[in-house]
């Protein structure tokens, strides 16, 4: 067990706190935000700004049906230099609203920039970052992987690794079948589950967690079972197809193991129907806040269902 091996039981605590696996996915395309945060009194508002507004009612809609925010660092960078300071000032202000924050970076490197990397995202004992856990991309091995898993240990925070993702042409790689009869996302869930051992947290569950897309759902059960003390960040819910019976596998037999993020569904759901008929778009947070509730309570029912949940 690692000497601050607390990100997974920080996890854990609050999926059982708020009854919640939900995370909320910030993508502020800007061509997608209402004009209530675009403009005012008839001007445009500098794009750093309405991200910023759009996403602090976003979070402050949500906080009370999700445990985590997945901060996807493309739409922020897209803003140039006042995308940086408006991406830690988000993580900074879902914190206080008691959010895990998660930066969805997907970084790797050799191992001097990876180590650079993991500073930037994860912190040091002497400066600490505003995320509690970020993503990390496999493909160069433990050279890219060490440095994440290093600060993970020093400051305990969280990684989570590429191991299956929700895109369609994932099969074009990770479903390939190597000479052992494994394919390679097995072969990278082995090597998950080995690099996470010495990090495991007083519940079972290690500070080095997995990303497994739920838009092949087979693959969340296999996977659970092969990685059975990795937490789960679970993409493609909602706008990428998948649904709340299709995440059930993700989960340990307790309910606990996984949060399934969901993004433009929610952040967007006043665009969308059943929302978008109750809602105004100037109204866009409470539509997210409904959207929320419901996507938390689906997937629960769908626990419930499976015999993972007890009774509400």
């Amino acid at each position: 067990m690692g000497s601050q091996s607390a990100f997974s039981d920080r996890l854990m605590a609050a999926i059982e706190a708020k009854n919640s696996r939900l995370c909320v996915g910030l993508d502020p395309r800007m061509a997608d935000l209402p004009e209530s945060v675009t403009r005012s009194d008839g001007l445009s508002v500098p794009s750093v700004e309405a991200v910023i507004r759009f996403c602090v009612a976003i979070l402050k809609a949500t906080a009370p049906y999700a445990v985590a925010v997945k901060l996807q660092s493309a739409f922020f960078e897209v803003l140039r230099a006042g995308g940086d300071m408006a991406y830690s000032a988000l993580a900074e202000a879902a914190s206080r609203l008691g959010l895990i924050t998660i930066a969805d970076v997907k970084r790797s490197d050799i191992g001097s920039t990876a180590e650079a990397y993991a500073q930037a995202y994860l912190g040091t004992p002497d400066a600490p970052s505003p995320f509690d856990a970020v993503t990390v991309n496999t493909y160069f091995g433990i050279d890219g992987v060490k440095p994440f898993l290093d600060a993970a240990r020093a400051t305990g925070k969280g990684v989570f690794l590429l191991v299956r993702t929700s895109n369609p042409s994932a099969v074009e790689i990770q479903d390939l079948r190597l000479e052992d009869g494994r394919r390679v996302h097995e072969a990278m869930a082995d090597l998950v589950k080995q690099w996470g051992t010495d990090l495991v947290g007083r519940l079972g569950y290690s500070d080095v967690g997995a990303v497994v897309g739920a838009t092949v759902p087979q693959h969340l059960e296999l996977l659970r079972g092969r990685m059975p003390q990795q937490p789960f960040l679970v993409p493609g819910y909602g706008a990428q197809g998948a649904g709340p019976q299709d995440v059930v596998g993700a989960f340990d037999d307790r309910g606990l193991g996984a949060i399934v993020n969901s993004s433009r569904a929610i952040i967007y759901a006043f665009r969308q129907e059943p929302y978008s008929s109750r809602y105004a778009p100037e109204d866009f947070a409470a539509a997210a806040a409904e959207a929320a509730k419901d996507t938390r309570d689906a997937i629960n029912q769908a626990l419930r269902d499976a015999g993972k949940l007890g009774p509400v």
